[in-house]
């Protein structure tokens, strides 16, 4: 299938995308809380960075875009997780373009917005409200594509607790120890308001950051009373003797929370367009073939973290992973409302932009035929 090729403005996005300095950006999202979950290693990494740049050019954390060849790579963690980026370059649909991914090893899920928003990496996917936080703070990047939806069959995130915690009802976890995998994102936000529309003291609650794939465990062993876990590490709970579901963020808001996003550093959409819509081109080739071949797409994920496949969840992604408005100003909402941002901070255009995926201006095609 041929794809038209568009044509960005680059005035729109050179002025929607000043990149703040990398110091003062590092400082802010610390003090703002934005990383100040991290824990340990990773807030020590990212005060590092701001406290000594120079190390920011190291090979560990590649601070500048790099060439192999005529290819363009672009800077990616390599997490163990299910994502479009690993399944785009497995299958192949890299191939014919002038861009790679450059893995640059795991990355604690916390940190990738704030690298993205510095350039420490150029692309991540991490959860709107994030995104929507790191803007506010004077981070230099953009949502480029959409991510992951939440359907009933297929949950962004699932709640657990033990079968015999006695935990039925939102007013029964006043008291109790939430473990999610960070402050800030979907986990947090669209849980407190859930709670809070059922009368629930979220202030009574203890909420503590726990990994995914270390949930189900914090859980068995009794040091969480309530697990929220994402796929693909929540079908391994569900097959867990000791613990039921109690939920799903489907339940909660109907899916409109479950949107991850793709992001983009600035610099990077400013220096290299044409990379960026290949990188989302393929993004969307790897989202509609994972709705059409769900089973497929979680063996190929099973191989790569390592996992029994009944235990793997499966993803469903936003159709060509165009962009909406109403999960964004979902979060801008939530996010004025809990006081993180201040009312008219963000404007909800501010946050993303559709303009690199060839999707987004034409009819909807069949996934068979975008290969």
């Amino acid at each position: 299938m041929s794809i038209e090729k568009l044509s960005p403005s680059r005035e729109s996005t050179t002025n929607a995308l000043r990149a703040p300095s990398r110091r003062g950006l590092l400082q802010t999202l610390v003090s703002l809380g934005t990383v100040g979950s991290l824990g340990g290693l990773g807030a020590a990494a990212l005060v590092g960075c701001s406290r000594d740049e120079a190390k920011s050019a190291s090979a560990d954390a590649p601070a500048i875009v790099r060439k192999t060849g005529d290819k363009v790579a672009f800077k990616y963690p390599d997490n163990p997780s299910f994502d479009l980026i690993y399944l785009a370059d497995q299958l192949g649909y890299f191939e014919g373009t002038n861009t790679r991914p450059q893995y640059v090893g795991k990355i604690a899920a916390p940190q990738i917005i704030p690298l993205v928003g510095t350039g420490e990496i150029d692309f991540g996917s991490r959860m709107v409200p994030l995104v929507i936080s790191a803007i506010a703070s004077g981070a230099d990047l953009k949502v480029v594509a959409a991510g992951g939806k939440t359907l009933q069959e297929a949950p962004h995130m699932k709640y657990f607790v033990r079968k015999d915690s006695g935990i039925l009802k939102p007013k029964d976890l006043e008291g109790k120890t939430i473990g999610f995998n960070s402050f800030g994102a979907c986990a947090e936000f669209v849980t407190k308001k859930y709670l809070r529309q059922h009368g629930v003291d979220v202030n009574r609650i203890n909420f503590v950051v726990v990994p995914d794939e270390q949930a189900e465990q914090t859980l068995v062993t009794r040091n969480t009373d309530l697990a929220i876990i994402h796929a693909p590490f929540s079908g391994r709970a569900d097959h867990a003797d000791a613990l039921v579901r109690l939920w799903s963020d489907f339940d909660l808001d109907g899916g409109l929370g479950g949107m991850a996003p793709y992001s983009a550093h600035g610099r990077f959409i400013r220096e290299h367009p044409e990379a960026v819509r290949d990188v989302v081109t393929a993004l969307a080739k790897a989202g509609n073939w994972v709705n059409a071949n769900p089973e497929e797409a979680r063996k190929l994920v099973a191989k790569r973290i390592n996992m029994d496949l009944q235990n793997v969840d499966r993803y469903a992604y936003v159709e060509d992973l165009v962009v909406t408005e109403p999960p964004i100003e979902y979060y801008v909402d939530i996010l004025q409302s809990e006081g993180k941002i201040p009312a008219g901070k963000v404007a909800v255009k501010d946050v993303y932009t559709n303009e690199f995926n060839p999707y987004a201006q034409a009819p909807s095609q069949p996934a068979a035929a975008k290969t």
